[in-house]
C-alpha cells in the first residue's frame, strides 16, 4: 500500500508544477495594474512606479517566476496587498470555514442520494425511481447561486425560519475556542450548546445549497451502478440461495457497486470546492472562496495564486484518498497496485 501511495505522489508532481506555471502566467495576464490600484487614482506616475518596484513587478517575468518558486519552497505564498497579511495565514484561518461547509453539504447529499439511488434501482419504474430522476434533473439544471438566493428568499425573507446570511455566526454569538477551526466540532468539545445551535442554523442554508447541487451525480451513479450489479449472476445466486433481500442488497450488491460511487464522490467534492466560491459570496461566508474573489477583483496576485495552489493540493490529496479507499473496498485493486 505504501508503495502504491508513493507511486501516486510521484505522478502528481508534474500536475502541481503545471498548476504553478499556469497560475503564475494567468495572474500576470489579468487586466489591471496592482500598483496603480493600491496607489490610488490620485497618485502620480512616480508613486505608482515606486510601488511597482517594491512589489517586484518591474522585473522580467522569468525573474519574477524564479522568485515566486523560491518563496514557495520556503512555504511563503506572499503577502496580500489588500489585507497586508501573509497569504498562508489567511488561507489557514479561512480554510476550516470552507471545509466545514463543503463537508456538511457532501454528507447531507450522501445521506439522501445514496439511499435514494439504491431504492430507485431496487424498485425500478416505481414512483421512487421517478423521484430520483426528477431530483437528478433538477440538481443539474439549477445553478448553485440561484439555488442559494432562492433558499434565502424563501426561508429567511418570506418564512423567517433561517437567520440572516451574514457568515458563520450571528452578531450576538462569539466564536468557540479554536481547536480544529470547525465551529460545530469546537463548540461540541467545549460543551457550548448555544454556539453549536447558532453555528448549525447558519450552516443549514448554504449546506443545503451545496447538497442540492451534488445530489444529482451521486444519486444517478448509485442507481446506475446498483442496476448493473443487481443484474449480475452472483446476486441472482444469492437470492436463489434464500438469503434475506436486505442482506443481498446491502452486503453483496451495494458493496460491489461502491467503486463507481466513491469515484463520483471524489469528483463531486472537487466540484463543491469550486461551487463554494459562489455560495460563500451569496451567504457572506468567510472562506477561501470569497477571499479569492475579493483578491481577484482587486488584481491582488498572491491570494489568487495561493487559492489555486491550495485547491490543486486538496484535489491531489482527495484522489490519493480515493485510491486508498479502492484498496479497502476491493482487495483486488490493492493487489493489482
Amino acid at each position: 500500500m505504501l508503495t502504491t501511495i508513493g507511486k501516486r505522489l510521484l505522478t502528481v508532481l508534474p500536475t502541481l508544477i503545471g498548476v504553478i506555471i499556469v497560475t503564475f502566467l494567468l495572474t500576470r495576464a489579468l487586466p489591471g495594474d496592482p500598483a496603480a490600484y493600491f496607489a490610488g487614482p490620485a497618485a502620480s506616475k512616480e508613486a505608482v512606479e515606486q510601488i511597482r518596484v517594491s512589489l517586484g513587478l518591474d522585473k522580467p517575468l522569468p525573474e519574477q517566476f524564479i522568485r515566486y518558486v523560491k518563496d514557495l519552497t520556503q512555504g511563503n505564498l506572499g503577502n496580500s496587498l489588500s489585507t497586508g497579511r501573509p497569504v498562508t495565514t489567511e488561507i489557514v484561518s479561512r480554510l476550516p470555514a470552507s471545509a466545514e461547509l463543503t463537508l456538511l453539504g457532501l454528507i447531507l447529499s450522501m445521506m439522501i442520494a445514496v439511499p435514494l439511488g439504491i431504492l430507485a434501482a431496487v424498485k425500478q419504474g416505481s414512483w421512487i425511481d421517478h423521484t430520483c430522476r426528477v431530483v437528478a434533473t433538477a440538481g443539474v439544471s439549477l445553478p448553485v447561486f440561484f439555488t442559494g438566493l432562492l433558499l434565502v428568499y424563501v426561508f429567511y425573507y418570506i418564512l423567517g425560519w433561517s437567520p440572516a446570511p451574514i457568515g458563520r455566526l450571528d452578531a450576538f454569538t462569539s466564536a468557540p475556542p479554536n481547536y480544529t477551526g470547525f465551529y460545530l466540532i469546537d463548540s461540541l468539545v467545549t460543551g457550548n450548546w448555544e454556539t453549536f445551535r447558532a453555528t448549525l442554523s447558519q450552516l443549514i442554508l448554504p449546506a443545503a445549497t451545496l447538497c442540492i447541487f451534488s445530489l444529482a451525480p451521486i444519486a444517478r451513479m448509485t442507481r446506475a451502478s446498483m442496476l448493473a450489479v443487481l443484474a449480475s449472476e452472483f446476486v441472482r445466486t444469492a437470492r436463489a440461495s434464500g438469503l434475506d433481500g436486505r442482506t443481498v442488497i446491502i452486503t453483496y450488491a451495494f458493496r460491489n457497486a461502491m467503486l463507481p460511487v466513491v469515484t463520483t464522490l471524489g469528483m463531486v467534492f472537487s466540484f463543491l470546492l469550486g461551487a463554494n466560491v459562489l455560495v460563500e459570496k451569496v451567504f457572506a461566508w468567510p472562506g477561501i472562496g470569497s477571499y479569492a474573489v475579493e483578491a481577484l477583483l482587486q488584481s491582488d496576485f498572491a491570494p489568487v495564486q495561493g487559492f489555486v495552489l491550495t485547491m490543486a493540493v486538496l484535489y491531489v490529496l482527495l484522489n490519493l484518498l480515493i485510491d486508498i479507499l479502492y484498496g479497502v473496498i476491493d482487495p483486488r485493486v490493492r493487489l493489482e497496485g
